[in-house]
């Protein structure tokens, strides 16, 4: 078994710092995402991913991610930095294509697009596209950054500028990844030899209500693989809801709060979530929290991360103070990770206290 990189990922949503009960504002968040990103490249993650969400702070706070991750790539020297996801029926792809390629090379070549079809449905109204026709959209757009990124005539005679291979390391199209929930989309996927970005948690369908993560995702991956092109290798991360604290305690305080708000959420969207138990809750929602220990366990029951050749640990729906989160990933870098055999994290020079704060 191929042993998995590690990433860090983010939708922007932390709560503000212990102590505090008020909502962060943007600015802090983006502060807050960039503290946490640095924090691991400090313990070793590989690669941060963030979100992209429009119009609604609750549900994900950065609608421009290539502006954050150009700041992020000022404040790191080595994570890579991708788009987990931008939602490209809402974009001019050769917009996204410039953007990406400029934002790359600022970077030093870090850069890894990530791209779905989905969002939110209320956001497509302002971007004048219908939400009933994205996939169709996202297939003409795919295209046409596609050829963009690989230098090709995008009309009128015109080309990329900056080209995408002037970047250090592989070239930005081979540096593509694909979100989906279905295996169809595991196909889309596979077809042009891009990565697969599988969810921390999806719905189940109504025919079978009781499935677990790994039976939904499973397929996914099966077609990907099916579908990648010979001699390609295979790009799999599996991203998961991970809060890893010094006591379960604090934990289960936590996602008592930001489980049950993210719950409504989906029930909102049409999923049916239950609103029994926090156990009930914790396991319908995929979400792995507690001790270095019990996050190990919980997350060596997971099949689907034994195919993953990147896990991706982020604390949403959690969404636990700034400090708690800077806590957890040193937790999940330097314990829970070498428990799994996913690596172990050397503790820095300077290791942090109990809550995340630099110790004198």
């Amino acid at each position: 078994m191929t042993v998995p990189s590690l990433a860090f990922f983010t939708r922007l949503l932390d709560a503000a710092p212990s102590g505090r009960t008020d909502e962060a504002p943007a600015a802090e968040r983006y502060r807050h995402a960039t503290d946490q990103i640095r924090h691991a490249e400090r313990f070793g993650i590989g690669r941060a991913w963030v979100a992209q969400h429009h119009f609604r702070g609750a549900e994900g706070g950065l609608p421009a991610p290539f502006v954050f991750l150009a700041h992020v790539a000022a404040a790191t020297t080595e994570i890579r930095l991708g788009t987990g996801v931008i939602t490209l029926p809402l974009e001019d792809p050769v917009r996204v294509a410039e953007d990406a390629v400029v934002a790359d090379l600022l970077s030093g070549g870090r850069i890894d697009l990530g791209l779905g079809s989905g969002g939110t449905p209320s956001s497509f109204v302002p971007f004048g596209q219908d939400v009933s026709a994205k996939a169709a959209v996202y297939d003409q757009k795919l295209e046409v950054l596609i050829d963009a990124l690989s230098g090709r005539e995008i009309g009128g005679g015109n080309t990329l500028y900056p080209d995408a291979s002037t970047a250090p390391g592989a070239p930005l199209r081979d540096r593509v990844w694909q979100a989906t929930f279905s295996p169809a989309g595991g196909t889309r996927a596979g077809v042009p030899g891009h990565g697969l970005l599988l969810s921390r948690t999806q719905p189940r369908p109504a025919d079978a209500p009781g499935a677990t993560l790994a039976e939904l995702q499973h397929p996914i991956i099966d077609r990907y693989l099916d579908a990648l092109p010979a001699g390609a290798a295979p790009r799999v991360t599996a991203s998961r809801t991970v809060f890893v604290a010094d006591d379960r305690a604090d934990a289960l305080r936590f996602a008592e709060v930001g489980l049950r708000r993210g719950a409504e959420g989906l029930r909102r969207a049409g999923q049916h979530i239950p609103d029994d138990t926090l156990d009930d809750l914790i396991a319908a929602t995929d979400t792995h929290l507690g001790t270095p220990e019990e996050v190990a366990a919980s997350l060596a029951a997971d099949t689907t991360l034994s195919r993953a050749t990147e896990i991706a640990f982020q604390v949403h729906s959690v969404d636990a103070p700034h400090d708690f989160v800077l806590r957890s990933i040193e937790l999940f870098a330097t314990e829970v990770a070498p428990a799994l055999g996913w690596g172990a994290r050397e503790r820095p020079l300077e290791p942090l206290g109990r809550l995340g704060k630099e110790t004198p």
